[in-house]
C-alpha cells in the first residue's frame, strides 16, 4: 500500500471513531440495547474502524506501537464472524473508554504526516 494509501485509512480510522463517539454523546447503555439503529450504526463504524487498521500496513503498526493494532483488528472479526454473539456491555466501554484515546492518537499521527 501507498504512504497516501495507508493515510486514507488512517483517516478512515479518525473518521468512523470520531462518528461513533459522537453517536453516543448523550446516550446511556440502555439505549444501546432500545435503539436497534444505533446499535446497526455502532457496530458497522467499529467493523470500518478495524477494517481500515487492517489495511495499514505492519511496519506502520511497528512505527505506531502505542495503538493495540490486533485488538482492533480482532473487534472487526469478532463483530463480522460473530454478529450473533456481540456483547454489548464491551462494545458501549470500547466506545466510550478506547475510542476517545484512539481518536487522539490518530489525530497526532494524521497531523504529523
Amino acid at each position: 500500500m501507498s504512504k497516501q494509501g495507508h493515510t486514507v485509512a488512517f483517516q478512515h480510522m479518525l473518521e468512523y471513531a470520531r462518528e461513533a463517539v459522537e453517536l453516543c454523546r448523550g446516550k446511556t447503555r440502555s439505549d444501546l440495547d432500545n435503539d436497534r439503529m444505533l446499535n446497526l450504526a455502532l457496530v458497522r463504524l467499529l467493523e470500518i474502524i478495524g477494517e481500515a487498521a487492517n489495511r495499514i500496513p505492519q511496519q506502520e503498526w511497528a512505527s505506531h506501537h502505542q495503538i493495540p493494532w490486533a485488538q482492533i483488528v480482532g473487534l472487526r472479526n469478532r463483530l463480522i464472524h460473530g454478529y450473533d454473539a456481540v456483547d454489548f456491555d464491551i462494545l458501549w466501554q470500547i466506545i466510550r473508554k478506547d475510542l476517545p484515546p484512539l481518536i487522539k492518537q490518530l489525530e497526532n499521527i494524521i497531523g504529523g504526516d
